[in-house]
């Protein structure tokens, strides 16, 4: 596996460099985002460990520069900003999973090799559906009565894993596990975040709604 590391402060470039060469991954660093983002557009990557706050280029604008050109590649944002809204800023911009400073090595390693597992789920002609929503594994599209809905990664995955369990109660715990392999945390509302990005798609100007809230438990996906 081959990962771009892009973080400006040396000595934790090296910590995460060694750390990954032990495991075997081949590893590039860059210390700034116009670095950064060079290397990701000029080479392919398995995963990319991009820091929010960057010299010349900011981690949000290299991460935006990337979906651009590749939307499949995992992008993991490091940043030691904790508030929800820079967690949300971050994924909003196209990042698959965020980490906040300080972190441990081995909890690095473990969202890469989530991520890397997701990637490699084998594409198939699979097609979801619920009511008149059809969402289309193998190109990764949604329609909604015919109307075609425009996702993000992030949306994707929530959509794709409320279509599987249809007519269950999804706690926000489920969502964060399934949909951004985390462990949920009561302090951020970014699955509530999500829902309402993804809500706001499938529902808006339909008449039946199909993304339901069930207050002190989670969301359903149901017809009224």
């Amino acid at each position: 596996m081959k990962i771009l590391v892009v973080e400006d402060e040396p000595k934790l470039a090296q910590f995460i460099e060694k750390g990954l060469k032990e495991q075997n991954y081949q590893v590039d660093v860059a210390f700034d985002g116009e670095s950064g983002k060079k290397l990701a557009l000029q080479r392919n990557y398995d995963c990319i460990v991009l820091d929010l706050i960057l010299p010349n280029c900011s981690g949000i604008e290299v991460c935006l520069s990337i979906r651009k050109a590749d939307t499949t590649v995992p992008i993991i944002m490091l940043t030691a900003l904790g508030t929800t809204e820079d967690k949300v800023l971050g994924l909003d911009s196209g990042a698959d999973d965020y980490l906040t400073k300080p972190f441990k090595l081995n909890e690095l390693l473990a969202r890469i090799r989530a991520l890397a597992r997701r990637k490699e789920r084998p594409m198939n002609d699979e097609k979801l559906a619920f009511s008149d929503l059809v969402l289309d594994i193998s190109t990764k599209s949604a329609h909604r009565g015919g109307k075609s809905i425009v996702l993000t990664s992030r949306e994707y995955f929530l959509l794709e894993f409320l279509l599987k369990n249809q007519g269950r109660v999804l706690s926000r715990a489920e969502i964060a596990q399934n949909v951004w392999d985390i462990s949920f945390d009561s302090g951020t509302n970014v699955v509530d975040v999500y829902v309402n990005y993804l809500r706001n798609k499938v529902d808006k100007g339909f008449s039946t709604k199909l993304i339901h809230t069930v207050f002190g438990m989670g969301y359903i996906l149901r017809e009224e």
